[in-house]
């Protein structure tokens, strides 16, 4: 849930500040996604690992920089497609960015949180319970 959220929250403000706000696509996007990341980290930390209580401003820079990462490899996917492969249609583009980009970025996401960010002490791995 806390994803969804994000993820419309993401959508809708860039949706205004490119569209009422006219603000250049770079800059709107910027902005839409720190607003997203923020919204995520709230649902997680108050929601999914409630449970860990991270403390002071370090896990919110590193679950910033584990969605900077994810936003990474999601623009890596539709730069190879689209530029190293030449599969320039609009749906080539949503396949690579939007669909296998997504979901490269949402298991690096998954595993950067639980692991760096939202950890539980006495877990020997990022994985076990």
């Amino acid at each position: 849930m806390a994803g969804l959220l994000a993820y419309a929250t993401d959508l809708a403000l860039f949706t205004y500040l490119r569209g009422p706000a006219a603000l250049d696509p770079l800059t709107a996007k910027s902005l839409s996604f720190v607003a997203g990341c923020s919204v995520a980290y709230a649902g997680n930390a108050l929601g999914t690992y409630r449970h860990t209580r991270p403390k002071g401003l370090r896990p919110y820079a590193v679950f910033f920089a584990v969605n900077v990462a994810g936003a990474a490899v999601q623009l890596l996917c539709l730069a190879i497609s689209h530029y190293g492969l030449g599969l320039t249609s609009q749906r080539a583009d949503t396949v690579s960015g939007a669909g296998i980009g997504m979901a490269l970025a949402t298991v690096l996401r998954f595993w950067g949180t639980r692991t760096f960010v939202f950890r539980r002490e006495g877990r020997v791995g990022s994985w076990t319970g």
